[in-house]
């Protein structure tokens, strides 16, 4: 049977034998086919543990709207507009509302990128600005020392609201909610102390409770308060199939059951073989994003198995310090020790590379140099059927194969 995965702006495709397809993991199906527009405004009509925004705004408050970046699939272009009539009807005036996109550790924008993000109404209409790490307010620091740094504009403005997709991050538990501030408007210093919590064995892919990582994002919250949030869940197309809005947490957690009900996904056993992609761009720019994916697939893939991963990778590494990391180790076991010894945002994800690598071969099907993919570790390919088959002819033409066409937002579940 013929697989096809997003790859950059096209497609990857392989034909693969049936008999080995143990299962291809597509989401279960019970959402509704909403129309976008009716969910945004049912959802901020209707908020989950707050008044509406009406009931909140007050006539000549300067609010900052914080969004995601160019790295997320967050359709801010599409939420923005239902926001806006909302902030207007409430008394809120054009020049007292900033879209800020929160840029993380990430590069900033050109103008053309800010106005595709926005939309053009939003573009024309409010102030469009990247968060700022260099122009920082300290707010305050979380009890396990995390600095609470927040870009200047986002601090001195009177009401705070976060937009955001919510899907599974790897450490995280979940994106959205109060990741849009923490650590998206924030400093280096600030995510390089939250992230460091990553080694914790309660800091994965769909915990929330108990997740040392997320208590301190949460925390943070609280030193510098959300009034609002609207998170979205997208399906595997990057459409709008549910909205929420309203308390920072409360709202979010709701959002989190429903993308469970949506995107976690059992498997009856572990493959040998787990072909991965992160779904297409933007997802795959470069290999810092591509490998979120990858740590979604280390939980469907056997011990000594093999994980094809698919990104275009266009960007390359993505990333200066996961680069320097991953360039410079003699072996994976080199980014483990070191993340140990000395937490650095960006070698983190070196890291986490490299424990997968620890229970299973990675093959990489990407547009990098091949003789660059080698030296980071990685077995290059420039087709999926290839890697297919190199794969099948190492583990046995009888293996059995998980695909993950949506690595990014699928989590397998072993019955």
């Amino acid at each position: 049977m013929e697989i096809r995965l997003g790859y950059g702006t096209g497609f990857q495709t392989a034909d693969v034998p049936e008999k080995n397809i143990l299962k291809i993991l597509e989401p279960n199906g019970i959402f509704s086919r909403s129309n976008p527009a009716s969910l945004l405004r049912e959802a901020l009509v209707n908020p989950i543990g707050t008044p509406p925004l009406k009931d909140i705004i007050k006539p000549g408050e300067k609010i900052a709207v914080i969004t995601s970046d160019i790295t997320r699939p967050m359709p801010t272009w599409d939420v923005i507009p239902h926001l806006l009539d909302q902030l207007y009807d409430a008394g809120a005036e054009a020049e007292d509302i900033t879209l800020v996109f929160a840029l993380g550790s990430h590069r900033p924008h050109t103008e053309e990128e800010k106005r595709r993000l926005a939309g053009d109404r939003a573009f024309n209409e409010i102030a469009c600005v990247d968060s700022d790490p260099h122009d920082c307010i300290h707010m305050g620091t979380t009890s396990a020392g995390t600095p609470v740094d927040i870009t200047r504009v986002v601090a001195e403005a009177d009401r705070r609201i976060c937009l955001g997709n919510i899907e599974y991050h790897y450490f995280a538990g979940y994106s959205g909610g109060i990741k849009a501030l923490m650590p998206g408007a924030s400093t280096p210093q600030a995510i390089q102390a939250n992230h460091s919590m990553m080694v914790n064995e309660n800091a994965y892919a769909g915990r929330l409770e108990g997740n040392p990582l997320r208590d301190d994002l949460e925390e943070a919250g609280a030193i510098c308060p959300v009034d609002f949030i609207v998170n979205v869940v997208l399906d595997e197309h990057k459409q709008i199939v549910h909205a929420v809005a309203g308390h920072v947490r409360e709202a979010h957690r709701s959002g989190c059951t429903f993308l469970d009900s949506l995107y976690r996904v059992a498997i009856p056993e572990r493959a040998d073989i787990v072909i991965v992609s992160q779904g297409g761009a933007p997802k795959d720019l470069n290999l810092y994003q591509t490998q979120k994916a990858l740590d979604n697939s280390k939980h469907a893939v056997k011990d000594g198995g093999t994980i094809i991963l698919v990104g275009a990778c266009r960007e390359g590494l993505g990333q200066k310090v996961f680069e320097e990391w991953i360039s410079s180790a003699d072996k994976p076991t080199d980014l483990i020790a070191r993340v140990r010894r000395d937490f650095k945002l960006g070698g983190h994800k070196a890291a986490a590379i490299a424990m997968v690598m620890e229970h299973a071969k990675i093959r990489l099907v990407s547009e990098m140099d091949e003789k660059f993919v080698r030296s980071i570790f990685l077995e290059p390919y420039s087709s999926l059927q290839s890697a297919v088959d190199d794969a099948l002819t190492e583990q046995g033409n009888d293996a059995s194969i998980i695909v993950m066409p949506y690595g990014g937002s699928t989590l397998p579940i072993k019955k």
